[in-house]
């Protein structure tokens, strides 16, 4: 264990992070303010493609959300009918499909955003420079790190 962090203190700290996250109903409070008709899946759905920059097969959008493919396929029919999303020809394979925000989805999806970054940079706000670069960096960092962990175990 690295000397001068003390993890016993720091585990509460990520605990109460998750109970502020699901309390608060930080997702749910942004979906409402900005009109979003989605539930919080179909929500992820839209997230991951706007955070790609371009259009996806639905195994990708699978992988990046960590979840199987027909639990994506399921919520791309509503995201269809609400004219969120589209499906439309790979052009490195004619039989395949991706799938792409339509105007209205990129729309939505960067509504939300806007709302959620907002709440967030005015928490950090007052931070320096310095410190708010040190917490995304560390934060990315260990994300990453636990996900590795993690999936060695698996």
């Amino acid at each position: 264990m690295s000397e001068g962090l003390d993890l016993e203190a720091v585990l509460p700290q990520l605990m109460r992070l998750g109970t502020v996250f699901n309390r608060s109903q930080l997702v749910e409070r942004a979906m409402a303010q900005v009109g979003l008709p989605v539930d919080r899946p179909g929500l992820t759905v839209l997230i991951t493609l706007r955070m790609a920059g371009q259009p996806l097969r639905v195994g990708e959008i699978a992988a990046r959300m960590q979840v199987a493919g027909p639990h994506v396929t399921r919520h791309l029919h509503d995201l269809e009918r609400a004219d969120l999303v589209r499906r439309v020809v790979d052009p490195d394979d004619q039989r395949a499909r991706l799938v792409e925000l339509t105007d209205a989805g990129d729309g939505a999806a960067g509504r939300y955003l806007g709302a959620v970054l907002g709440w967030f940079t005015g928490v950090v706000e007052e931070w320096s420079e310095e410190d708010r670069d040190a917490f995304g960096r560390l934060l990315g960092r260990f994300v990453a790190d636990l996900q590795t962990r993690i999936e060695e175990l698996d």
